[in-house]
C-alpha cells in the first residue's frame, strides 16, 4: 500500500514538473514549430474565482473554466447539470433523484446523503448567490457565460461549506448592445430543447436581458410487471426555466437585478431491481433500460418549483468599491418513486403472504415520496474592495445566511391497498449563519505576491421532526415519535498563497488552506424505531497545494498543473441504506487525500484546437473503529461485525482504509475542434470524451456496488454562416456515442437495484443569433 501511494504521488509530482519543463522553454518550442503552427493565440480566460475579474493564469488556485462551444456541446440533448460529471478534472456529479438534487464530489470529497436537508462540501454559487439546499443546485444551465470549478478549500471568500471546492455559474449579463438568440434541438426519445435570449439597452443607463428554456421528453419506459403492464409510463419530463435581468450603469454606481424561476414536471430517476449480476458489477444479461417491472410505476411523479431574486449594488469611490449582494431563494418539491425497483415482496422484510414477485428477490417493498412544501433562503453580503495602485490591496466584508426548511416524507402500501399512504414524517430545520472575512494581497516584488485570507464563521441549526404514522407498525414500530436537536459552532478559516511570475509566460503558486463544514443534522425516522436523529459535528480540512500555470507555444498553448495533499478531521459521512431504508450521519477520525490535476489547451493550427485534462485522486478513511450497516444482497469485501437480525441489529462492515464513495482515482478529458471555411460559412466538427475510473457507491466495499469505469464521448458537426445582422448554425450531434450502459448508482437496502446512465442520444439543432 505504501509503495502504491509513493508511486501515485510521484506520478503527480512528475506531471507538474513535466509541465514546468515544457512551459519553461516556450520560445524554443515556438521557434522550432514556427513553420508548423499558426501564430494565432488562445483567448484569455477571465474568471472571478477571487471575487474580482482576473486572468485564470494568474490566480493561485486550481481553476477550470468551461465556456463557449465546449459548454454548449457537453450540455446538448436537454442534459441537466449532471453533464458536468467527469468533464472537469477531479469533479464528479451524480443523483438518485434524476434531474434534480445533484450531488457534487471534488478531489474525492462529497456527500452521498439523499435527504433533502443534506449539506455538501462542494458549494454551488450562481450569479454570486450560494445555493445551499440540494434542490436549488439542480437549476438548469442555460444562457451561461462561464462555469468555473475551483478545487480545494474556498472557505475564506465563499463560506463555511466549501472544504472540497466550489462550482460557480455566471449568467450572460445585460449590456447596451442589442443581441439575442434562439436555438431548437430535437432528438432521441422525442426530446426537444428550446432556448432563447434577448437583451439590449432600454435607456442610456439601463439595459435588460431575458433568457428562457423549455426541455421536453415523452415517457418512453414500459412497465412489464404482471398485472401492472403499461407502455410509456416513465422517463419523461417538461422542464421550464426563465431568467430576467436589469442592469443600471451610472458613472459611479451599478445595480444588477436578477429574477429566475424553474418549473419541472416529470418522472423521478428510474430504479431497476436486481439489475446488477450477483457476484459481479455487470448488468444482468438481457438488461433493457427501456423496460421496468414496478408495481407503482403509474404513481411515480416529480414536481419541482423554484424561484429566486438577487440585487447586486456596486458603489465606486475611486480608491474603494462597495458591493452589496442580497439574495432570496425558495423551493417546492414532491417526488414519488418505486424505490425497490420491482413488484411484490418475497424476502426477509415482507409480510407472510405470497405475492407475485420480481424480478428476482424483493426483500422490502418500498414506494416512498419526499417533499419540500416550504423553503426560504435569504443571503446578504456586504464587501469593501480597495483599488489602490500600490503594492497592497484588500477585500473585507460581512455575510449573513438564513434558511427555513420543511421536509415531508411519505411511505405507501403497494402490496395490499394499491398505494394508500402508510407512513408520514415532517421535519423542520432553521439555519442561521454569519461571518466576517478579509483577503489581503501584497506584492513582495515585481514578480512575487502573497495573499492572506481570514474568515470567522458562526453557524446555528435548530431541528425537529415528528412521525405520526409508521409504515412498520405491523412490526411493533410506534406510530408517534418525535425528536429535536440543535447545533452551534464557529470556526476561523484561513488561507495563505504565494504566486511567483517565473517568466512572462509561467506562473508558479503554492497555497495552504484551512476551512470547515458546519455541523449537520439528519432525521430519517420514517423507517426507524426511534426518532432517527443523528448529528455530525463540524469537519475541518488542512490542504496543501502547489502548481504551475504556463502559456506555451508562443501563446498557442496553455498548460496548468497542480499537486495537492490534504487531511480532513472528523469528516462528515452518511451511512446510506444498509439493510433498511434509512441513513445516519457519522464522523470519521481522519481522511487523507492526495493527487494531481492537469488542464491544457492547444491551438495546433488555424483549423484544429484540442484540450486535454487529467486528474488523480487517492482518498483513504483512517478510523479503526468505524463501521456501517451493509447491504441486503451484495458481496461484502470488508471485515464484518456480525449483527442480530432478530433484534434488528444488522451486520456491519469496518470501513477503515476504504476510499470515499463516488471518488474515482482517475479522470481523463479530451476535446478536439476542427473547422474549415466552406462557401460563405464554416464547416466544423467537435468531439469530446471523458473517462471516469471505477467508484464505490457506498462507504463499504462490495463487489456489486463498485461502479465500473465509465467512458463516454460525443460528436457534434455542423455548418455556420452569417449575414449582416444574423448568425446561423445548423448541426447534428451524438451523446454517449458508444452507447455504454452500466450502473452509476444503486439502492442497497432491498436488493441489487441499479441506477443506469443515459443511453446513446442522437439529435439535431438549429440556432440563429442576432445583433
Amino acid at each position: 500500500m505504501t509503495i502504491f501511494k509513493t508511486n501515485a504521488l510521484s506520478w503527480g509530482v512528475k506531471a507538474a514538473l513535466f509541465s514546468t519543463i515544457v512551459a519553461a522553454t516556450p520560445n524554443a518550442i515556438a521557434a522550432e514549430e514556427a513553420q508548423a503552427l499558426d501564430k494565432s493565440k488562445l483567448e484569455v480566460i477571465e474568471v472571478t474565482a477571487r471575487k474580482r475579474v482576473e486572468n485564470v493564469q494568474e490566480v493561485p488556485i486550481s481553476v477550470t473554466a468551461l465556456q463557449g462551444e465546449k459548454l454548449a456541446a457537453i450540455s446538448s440533448g436537454a442534459m441537466d447539470i449532471r453533464f458536468l460529471n467527469a468533464r472537469v478534472p477531479s469533479l464528479s456529479v451524480e443523483s438518485s433523484f434524476g434531474r434534480t438534487f445533484p450531488r457534487f464530489y471534488m478531489r474525492g470529497l462529497g456527500n452521498s446523503d439523499f435527504d433533502l436537508n443534506a449539506s455538501q462540501p462542494v458549494s454551488l454559487v450562481v450569479d454570486d448567490v450560494v445555493q445551499e439546499n440540494p434542490i436549488l443546485k439542480g437549476f438548469p444551465v442555460f444562457d451561461v457565460a462561464r462555469v468555473e470549478a475551483l478545487a480545494g478549500p474556498q472557505g475564506t471568500l465563499f463560506g463555511r461549506n466549501t472544504p472540497a471546492g466550489l462550482v460557480k455559474f455566471d449568467s450572460v449579463k445585460p449590456s447596451q448592445d442589442f443581441d439575442g438568440f434562439v436555438s431548437v434541438s430535437y432528438g432521441s426519445k422525442s426530446t426537444s430543447d428550446v432556448r432563447a435570449a434577448i437583451g439590449g439597452g432600454l435607456t442610456d443607463n439601463l439595459s435588460a436581458r431575458i433568457s428562457v428554456l423549455r426541455q421536453d421528453r415523452d415517457n418512453y419506459i414500459d412497465n412489464k410487471a404482471p398485472g401492472f403492464e403499461q407502455d410509456d409510463v416513465l422517463g419523461g419530463y417538461t422542464d421550464q426555466a426563465m431568467r430576467i435581468q436589469f442592469l443600471y450603469e451610472g458613472d459611479d454606481f451599478n445595480a444588477l437585478f436578477n429574477y429566475h424561476m424553474r418549473d419541472l414536471d416529470g418522472e423521478p430517476v428510474t430504479f431497476y431491481a436486481n439489475a446488477i449480476k450477483t457476484g459481479s458489477n455487470s448488468l444482468v444479461s438481457g438488461f433493457d433500460r427501456d423496460t421496468v417491472f414496478h408495481d407503482s410505476a403509474s404513481r411515480a411523479t416529480q414536481q419541482v418549483e423554484t424561484e429566486g431574486a438577487s440585487l447586486k449594488l456596486e458603489f465606486d469611490f475611486d480608491d474603494y468599491t462597495v458591493t452589496s449582494i442580497t439574495g432570496y431563494e425558495s423551493a417546492e418539491l414532491f417526488s414519488r418513486a418505486d424505490v425497490d425497483g420491482g413488484y411484490g415482496c418475497n424476502g426477509f422484510g415482507c409480510p407472510p403472504v405470497e405475492f407475485a414477485t420480481g424480478p428476482g428477490v424483493i426483500n422490502i417493498s418500498s414506494e416512498t415520496a419526499d417533499g419540500i412544501p416550504d423553503h426560504e433562503q435569504i443571503t446578504q453580503e456586504l464587501r469593501l474592495t480597495s483599488n489602490f495602485t500600490g503594492d497592497f490591496n484588500y477585500q473585507v466584508g460581512l455575510f449573513y445566511f438564513s434558511e427555513e426548511l420543511t421536509i415531508e416524507s411519505f411511505a405507501y402500501d403497494a402490496l395490499f391497498t394499491d398505494g394508500v399512504q402508510a407512513g408520514y414524517v415532517v421535519q423542520n430545520q432553521d439555519t442561521t449563519a454569519w461571518a466576517v472575512f478579509g483577503s489581503f494581497d501584497y506584492d513582495l516584488s515585481d514578480t512575487t505576491s502573497m495573499t492572506l485570507g481570514l474568515r470567522y464563521s458562526d453557524d446555528d441549526k435548530d431541528y425537529n421532526n415528528l412521525r405520526t404514522q409508521s409504515p412498520l407498525a405491523f412490526d411493533g414500530f410506534p406510530d408517534l415519535q418525535a425528536g429535536e436537536e440543535s447545533t452551534s459552532d464557529s470556526h476561523v478559516s484561513w488561507d495563505i498563497s504565494v504566486s511567483h511570475k517565473y517568466s512572462d509566460d509561467i506562473n508558479l503558486y503554492a497555497r495552504v488552506a484551512d476551512t470547515f463544514r458546519a455541523p449537520s443534522i439528519q432525521g430519517r425516522s420514517l423507517f426507524s424505531f426511534d426518532e432517527g436523529i443523528s448529528v455530525a459535528k463540524s469537519e475541518t480540512i488542512l490542504s496543501f497545494e502547489t502548481g504551475v500555470k504556463a502559456d506555451v507555444l508562443d501563446g498557442s498553448g496553455r498548460i496548468n498543473a497542480s499537486v495537492f495533499y490534504y487531511t480532513m478531521d472528523d469528516q462528515q459521512l452518511t451511512s446510506v441504506g444498509g439493510d433498511s431504508n434509512t441513513a445516519r450521519l457519522i464522523n470519521a477520525d481522519e481522511t487523507v487525500g492526495y493527487g494531481f490535476e492537469l488542464d491544457s489547451e492547444f491551438m495546433l493550427t488555424d483549423n484544429l484546437a484540442i484540450t486535454v485534462g487529467a486528474s488523480y485522486n487517492n482518498t483513504e478513511i483512517n478510523d479503526s473503529g468505524l463501521s456501517v450497516p451493509v447491504c441486503a444482497s451484495c458481496t461484502i469485501n470488508d471485515e464484518i461485525i456480525p449483527g442480530n437480525p432478530a433484534a434488528f441489529i444488522p451486520d456491519r462492515a469496518i470501513i477503515d482504509g476504504n476510499s470515499l464513495p463516488h471518488a474515482p482515482e482517475w479522470i481523463y478529458t479530451f476535446t478536439a475542434r476542427y473547422s474549415r471555411e466552406l462557401g460563405d460559412g464554416e464547416f466544423y466538427a467537435y468531439t469530446d470524451w471523458s473517462y471516469r475510473d471505477e467508484i464505490s457507491f457506498f462507504l463499504y466495499d462490495s463487489t456489486e456496488f463498485t461502479g465500473k469505469s465509465l467512458f463516454e464521448g460525443g460528436v457534434r458537426t455542423g455548418y455556420a454562416w452569417e449575414t449582416d445582422d444574423q448568425e446561423y448554425d445548423v448541426s447534428l450531434f451524438v451523446r454517449n456515442i458508444t452507447d455504454e450502459q452500466q450502473a452509476i448508482g444503486a439502492v442497497d437496502f432491498t436488493n441489487n437495484t441499479a441506477i443506469v446512465n443515459e443511453e446513446r442520444f442522437v439529435g439535431a439543432e438549429f440556432k440563429v443569433s442576432f445583433f
